[in-house]
């Protein structure tokens, strides 16, 4: 679908963002798209938040395992600083980053740098989250990937926490969150709320 820039032609940027829900594969295209810059002898690097440390302190790894190396930084200032040499820069879990985030990858597109962001549209309330909504509006490109309701077998496009604990951010795997399509999650979202 995306082209790799030749390093002959001249520099432009752009920002591509890969969103949907949790286990819908938005980390696997990531790697995926940056690999691919890789073949094509492109300068590559990859960002994330220090606050994901589910599977490595330094990769950014998929459901299914697949890794690249990256860089972990507090806040999105600091890929700024740190990404001006490169063709190509990645960004996994974006949700988790200040609201700066879309200032900081329209400002590297603006430097001729292709920027791929990766992240949660939504929290587990359905709630748009973080900078996502801002980059997509920015975005020359929005991939939204979706996973499968277990329940129904249909799209699942939201990412429903099974465990009762508030607050916006918490990480997790299949043991706190599971994928719904729009139906199941408003039948669980209605089950839990007669709960409290």
């Amino acid at each position: 679908m995306f082209l790799e820039k030749s390093k002959n032609s001249e520099r432009t940027g752009w920002v591509e963002v890969i969103c949907g829900s949790m286990f819908s594969g938005k980390t696997e295209e990531l790697i995926r798209r940056l690999k691919r810059a890789k073949i094509a002898r492109q300068k590559v690097e990859i960002f994330k938040p220090v606050i994901d440390t589910r599977y490595d302190d330094e990769e950014v790894v998929s459901h299914d395992a697949n890794s690249i190396r990256s860089t972990p930084v507090h806040s999105s200032s600091q890929i700024l600083l740190m990404a001006n040499d490169f063709d190509v820069v990645g960004i996994d879990e974006a949700q988790f980053f200040d609201d700066e985030l879309s200032s900081v990858c329209n400002i590297l597109a603006n430097n001729g740098i292709r920027v791929i962001v990766a992240g949660l549209d939504m929290d587990y309330l359905g709630v748009p989250f973080g900078p996502i909504p801002a980059l997509m509006a920015t975005a020359e490109y929005v991939t939204k990937v979706h996973a499968i309701c277990p329940i129904c077998g249909d799209l699942a496009n939201y990412s429903h926490r099974i465990v009762d604990q508030d607050g916006q951010v918490m990480l997790g795997e299949t043991d706190v969150y599971e994928p719904l399509c729009r139906r199941h999650f408003l039948e669980k979202k209605k089950k839990q709320g007669k709960k409290k």
